[in-house]
């Protein structure tokens, strides 16, 4: 049987768990735990690997991305 797996509690808020979080270089290769997450929305404490930097507490932003459109303009047919 495996054991359950347990996270750290956060030290900053003492009610959530830090989760790592995984990533790609820009070279395309995983970097494994290049960041750990509070799981409590209201805390938001991370730490992060950046350019070989430790971060603490960079502001956290979701996951969703406003849609831009295309810089190329479209294509018109025959005039």
């Amino acid at each position: 049987m495996n054991a359950p797996i347990s996270f750290p509690m956060c030290q900053q808020c003492n009610r959530g768990n830090l989760v790592p979080l995984s990533d790609f270089s820009s070279h395309g290769a995983s970097v494994l735990y290049k960041a750990w997450v509070c799981t409590s929305p209201d805390c938001g404490f991370n730490i992060k690997i950046k350019n070989g930097d430790i971060i603490f507490n960079e502001v956290v932003h979701s996951g969703s991305r406003p849609v831009h459109q295309s810089a190329v303009p479209p294509r018109r047919g025959p005039a």
